[in-house]
This record gives C-alpha cells, sequence and structure tokens, in this order.
C-alpha cells in the first residue's frame, strides 16, 4: 500500500500485534512488526506466524483506502485475542481455524495476539474493488460490513488454495495472483459490500480478434511474467471484464489456460525431439525440473518421464 499504512507497535502490558503483509514473516516475542505496504493500489498477500505471540504489543494500521481481510490458520484462545475499530474494542469469542475478519484501514484497526498465531492477511485496494464493482454492474461500495471472526467458506477456500505457494515466488505467477484477487474482490463487494444495484452487464465472451490477441500474448509470455491488466489493455477491456470474458471463450482462467498451455507444449517438445525434461521444462514456461514435474503430474496423472516412455513406446510398437 503506502508508507502511511505501515504497522505501528504500540507497548501494551495487554496487548500484541497485528499483520503487515509481503508473502511470510515469523516473529519471536520481541521481533518488531515490519512495514511492509509499498504502493497505493496493490493487492499484497502475507502469512504471518509468531510461537509465541506478541504478548506486549499492540499493532495500530494507519488509514489508507483499502480493506484488510485477515484469516486465523490455528485456534487462538478468546483471552489472548482482541480487536479494536474506531477505537471500540469488539467483541470476540475464540478464534476457530479459516474464521475471517474483514476490516476497512479507513476504521484504523488495533489488535492484540497473546500467544501463538498464523495468520494470512490480504490487503485489497479500494479502487480496484471499484472497478469490479464497475464491471460487475453493481452501484460503487460507499462502505463495507464490519466481520470478526466470520465463518466465510469462500475466503477460506481461497486461503486453502494459495496457502502452498506462500513463501515460494517461484510457484505464484503474476496471473495467479490478479485472479486470486478478482475472486476476492468480486466476494467481498457482494457479501460485504454496501451499495446501490445496477442492471448486471451481459459477458458474451470475446470477440475472435481478442481471443487471438489473448491467446498471443499468453504463448509468447509462457513464463507468466505478463499481468492480466496487460493483456486486458491488449484486448481493450478493463481487468474483470477481460478475466470474465476470457473464462466464458475457453472455459478457464488465464492462469489455469496458461497451465494447459504449458504442459501441452511440453508434451510437442517430448513426443517430438531429444531435448532433456530440465531443457523442456524451461521452454515450456516453467521455473525448474520439480516444478514442471509436479505440475505435469497434477494435470496428466503421471509423471514427464514416464508420459515419454510410454509415448515412445506406443511409437514403436505402431
Amino acid at each position: 500500500m503506502n508508507k502511511n499504512a505501515s504497522p505501528k507497535a504500540e507497548k501494551n502490558p495487554q496487548a500484541s500485534p497485528e499483520a503487515p503483509f509481503t508473502t511470510f514473516i515469523q516473529l519471536d516475542g520481541t521481533s518488531p512488526v515490519p512495514s511492509q505496504f509499498r504502493t497505493p493500489g496493490t493487492f499484497t498477500i502475507t502469512r504471518l506466524q509468531s510461537p509465541v505471540g506478541l504478548p506486549d504489543r499492540i499493532t495500530k494500521l494507519s488509514p489508507v483506502p483499502a480493506l484488510l481481510v485477515s484469516i486465523s490458520l490455528k485456534s487462538l484462545p478468546s483471552s489472548r485475542y482482541q480487536v479494536w475499530t474506531a477505537d471500540k474494542l469488539i467483541a470476540t469469542s475464540i478464534v476457530h481455524p479459516f474464521r475471517s475478519n474483514v476490516i476497512d484501514f479507513d476504521s484504523q484497526p488495533r489488535c492484540w495476539a497473546g500467544s501463538a498465531f498464523d495468520y494470512v492477511h490480504y490487503s485489497i485496494p479500494r479502487k480496484g474493488l471499484d472497478d469490479i464493482a464497475e464491471d460487475l454492474g453493481l452501484g460503487r461500495v460507499s462502505d463495507y460490513r464490519l466481520a470478526v471472526l466470520e465463518d466465510d467458506l469462500v475466503v477460506a477456500q481461497i486461503t486453502k488454495s494459495i496457502l502452498p505457494f506462500l513463501g515460494r515466488k517461484d510457484r505464484l505467477s503474476v496471473l495467479a495472483l490478479d485472479q486470486f484477487s478478482l475472486v476476492l474482490g468480486a466476494h467481498l463487494l457482494q457479501q460485504y459490500g454496501v451499495q446501490q444495484k445496477k442492471s448486471p452487464r451481459s459477458n458474451g465472451g470475446l470477440a475472435p480478434w481478442q481471443k487471438r490477441r489473448a491467446s498471443e500474448l499468453l504463448h509468447e509470455n509462457m513464463h507468466g511474467r505478463i499481468r492480466l491488466s496487460d493483456i486486458a489493455r491488449e484486448c481493450g477491456l478493463s481487468v474483470s471484464h477481460f478475466a470474465r470474458s476470457f473464462k466464458a471463450s475457453f472455459g478457464a482462467s488465464t492462469h489455469r489456460w496458461l497451465i494447459q498451455h504449458r504442459v501441452d507444449h511440453a508434451k510437442q517438445l517430448m513426443s517430438q525431439t531429444s531435448m532433456s525434461l530440465i531443457d523442456i521444462a524451461i521452454q515450456s514456461g516453467f521455473n525448474d525440473q520439480a516444478a514442471f514435474t509436479r505440475t505435469f503430474h497434477q494435470v496428466v496423472g503421471v509423471s514427464p518421464g514416464r508420459w515419454r516412455r510410454h509415448y515412445r513406446t506406443r511409437q514403436f510398437s505402431a
């Protein structure tokens, strides 16, 4: 987010911190909570852990135009957890795993966690939410409902899907991150936003030229280092409109389509060349052979080496 949004640790005999945002941060009882908000308008995800909690401190977050969504991955006794918004203490019970908080940064939230915790935090900019609302045919959101320890199955499922990627930047493409932000943003608008309904926009998919251009860009950037916004701009659409239209046209998100395209490209190289698997992995957009093997097995059901041997045996028999 921006420099104003950095968490400020305050000494308090009853208090402990809340969370900043990078990828994976582990704190002990004396660690300062680092500032991780960088650029206004940036969707960020962080996993924040502490084996002992931060019992002597409260973390205060300065107001910025964004929502904070936090989800606990482990239980926390009610006596060791407190949340304030707008200087008011919010009544809480025991923190169960995968219960969510949805809090507007403008309410100047503070939090205390007096024992071990493990949280995933999302920071979602208001500007991005407004853009998604416009594309969904919703009115501009004036406010968001406060939620503390909400049993939100959608946020829980999104978090379970993204957990394997946290702390492993090589395993999460920017396209995947963009896709997560759109899904989460649309859910927050519809579940927690206070807005006037408009007529939903129709979505008939991409025009033929848009399909061709999107396919070309994804093929040219098989490593996934192109942003969804770049492809949307080339197609003359907003990001969320493009994402919905792409899925309507191709039956999958850009991230899923790209994974399948990488696997298909790898199959072609394995069947038509004698290249090594590591070279095929790199040529097909994977960071290393391990990532290639893992993804190929998930999609195809067998390892690349086994698939290649089976293909060659079948060709030889024919």
